[in-house]
């Protein structure tokens, strides 16, 4: 095509992130080509930065750039309530819509017997271990409504059973086969409000 092997290296790069193919990166190496003291530059330095920085949170999973998340130091956020989600991304939709007060735990996937993910590969057992921890009085499970999302939910629904904290799981406003990071903020924000025992 005539572009130089590192621009077309970058190209590459760029269709191996989510939403982008070929030649929607094509595009956007294109734009910052043509912006790159005001665009280009500034990015390629902050993804340097962040990726010196970034971190996961010791307690939740979430990720930011010290040991504990801004959410977990909130004192404000200690509702006793527990919101479980799959993915840092479902954590960040869940945040969107400002419903939710409480704290989160990112579980960093779900159960999987096709790609041999079992409970000690997630963030399960520190889950068990901030129930009696944090003294907390519910726990929400905002999985996604995948096979493997809600198989992971009736597991830890089950490990929990007898620890006296209340599980419970979104309302069905959340389409089956949906994943949080795609829905809406209204969608999510009715879903969390009318959640039912799980």
């Amino acid at each position: 095509m005539g572009h130089a092997r590192d621009i077309e290296d970058l190209i590459d790069l760029m269709a191996r992130l989510p939403g982008l193919g070929p030649r929607s990166a094509r595009r956007a190496v294109l734009m910052l080509l043509k912006k790159r003291g005001p665009l280009m530059a500034p990015l390629a330095q902050a993804m340097a930065h962040v990726a010196l920085t970034a971190k996961d949170c010791t307690r939740c999973g979430n990720i930011g750039t010290t040991d504990i998340c801004p959410i977990c130091a909130d004192d404000r956020r200690a509702t006793g309530e527990i919101c479980v989600v799959e993915d840092v991304a479902d954590l960040w939709a869940m945040e969107r819509t400002g419903a939710f007060k409480g704290r989160y735990h990112v579980l960093g996937g779900t159960l999987s017997a096709l790609d041999a993910v079992g409970p000690e590969d997630l963030r399960i057992p520190r889950l068990v271990a901030r129930v009696a921890e944090e003294g907390l009085r519910e726990v929400i499970l905002a999985l996604n409504l995948t096979v493997d999302g809600q198989t992971t939910a009736h597991y830890i629904a089950d490990v929990l059973e007898g620890s006296g904290v209340q599980v419970t799981s979104l309302a069905q406003g959340v389409p089956v086969g949906g994943e949080l990071d795609y829905l809406d903020d209204g969608t999510i924000g009715a879903a969390l409000r009318a959640r039912k025992r799980f």
